[in-house]
């Protein structure tokens, strides 16, 4: 028979963007492939790829603990019922409510993926810190079981978990991302254009440092830099920290910034560019636009914080600014659209650094071997 793995992740959409390749690889290599995530019209991709796929409703807020109990007995009802040989959690609710159901019920060996810990790590406010000893004792059991590997995306989040006792080393594997496709993300010269192109890719999350991009285009018109600032994504309706719908509309009229909305076609908006930014202090994994970019020839410029500094080389493939400072962002900016041969030389250095970290069949081969061993040794 063959062994099932079930994947379970928020949404539709992020699973087919960070791990369809991996699920594919793991069909293609005789496993049952099985995908819990919440609704979405993705969902319909998801069977069509070939993967059995199950509805478990993850609220974005998971402030009602009547829904938050409801999801955690779907998942029960759904372990008993499909019995995997292996359970793939990814971020940070499938894996605690994941890892607490298996840890009740099935027991099978336990693959968890941290793709970054959130705003709750980096509060200090006396409600963050609450929140934050809570969860990480959830963390602590739901990760208990004798069988587990905990994949981190930088060293900072492994550092975090490690220190607080939630794991061992001995279970902890890091591996930088989900991995880009080098042939969909090609490296192509930097277009010829009067204005530099600096574009930027996120969720509008003020976490993301959508303001600071903002605030920085704002400057760099003043001083009557000649570039082109672009932000590609829209609002999150459902997260209390987004870009509201008001500024995002008032945002569209302003001159010196382009909100071009959601794109599909980003590998196309990077190629069109010379530089990417994203001035993200979120607590990201390693963002998977920065690897995009690197992937695709183009210097970086991000932040000095978990996540977005282990997706460059601060000097060689783009530069580090610190976190919430628009003026130190604006000031990396003018130093990359005023020194040509700079940014090409970090764009190329970027793609090199792509092919060695962040080629997706390394990244599927990391993981499969995860699965060979926690399944060899069950």
């Amino acid at each position: 028979m063959q062994q099932k793995i079930l994947f379970i992740i928020n949404t539709p959409e992020f699973f087919l963007s960070h791990r369809a390749s991996l699920a594919e690889a793991a069909q293609q290599n005789g496993y049952s492939v099985h995908v819990a995530t919440g609704k979405g019209v993705a969902a319909e991709e998801i069977t069509r790829l070939g993967f059995t796929y199950h509805e478990v409703p993850f609220s974005r807020s998971g402030q009602n603990p009547l829904v938050e109990l409801k999801t955690i007995f779907k998942l029960l009802i759904l372990f008993r019922s499909v019995k995997p040989d292996l359970i793939h959690l990814v971020t940070i609710k499938p894996m605690l409510y994941g890892g607490l159901v298996n840890r009740l019920s099935i027991r099978v060996p336990l693959v968890g993926a941290v793709s970054g810990l959130g705003s709750v790590f980096t509060s200090s406010s006396l409600l963050g810190r609450l929140r934050r000893h809570i969860i990480t004792r959830v963390y602590s059991f739901a990760l208990g079981c004798r069988s587990v590997k905990v994949i981190f995306q930088n060293p900072d989040d492994k550092s975090t978990l490690l220190n607080s006792d939630v794991i061992s080393e001995e279970s902890t594997v890091l591996i930088r991302g989900s991995g880009v496709d080098l042939k969909e993300y090609a490296a192509l010269p930097e277009p010829v254009e009067n204005k530099i192109q600096v574009v930027m890719v996120a969720r509008l999350l003020l976490e993301k440092g959508v303001c600071e991009f903002y605030k920085a285009a704002e400057l760099l018109e003043f001083r009557n830099v000649p570039v082109d600032m672009k932000l590609i994504g829209t609002p999150d309706p459902g997260n209390p920290k987004s870009l509201s719908e008001s500024e995002f509309e008032s945002w569209k009229e302003k001159s010196f910034i382009k909100v071009l909305g959601f794109r599909k076609d980003i590998a196309s908006q990077y190629a069109n560019a010379n530089i990417v930014c994203l001035p993200s202090y979120y607590g990201e994994g390693l963002p998977k636009s920065l690897i995009e970019a690197a992937a695709c020839g183009r210097a970086i410029i991000t932040t000095d914080s978990p996540g977005c500094n282990y997706a460059i080389e601060n000097g060689v493939t783009g530069l580090l600014v610190p976190p919430k400072d628009h003026i130190a962002l604006a000031d990396a900016i003018e130093e990359l659209v005023a020194n040509e041969g700079k940014r090409k030389r970090m764009g190329e250095a970027g793609r090199t650094f792509a092919e060695k970290h962040f080629d997706i069949n390394v990244v599927v081969k990391q993981h499969l071997a995860i699965y060979d061993e926690l399944l060899t040794y069950e």
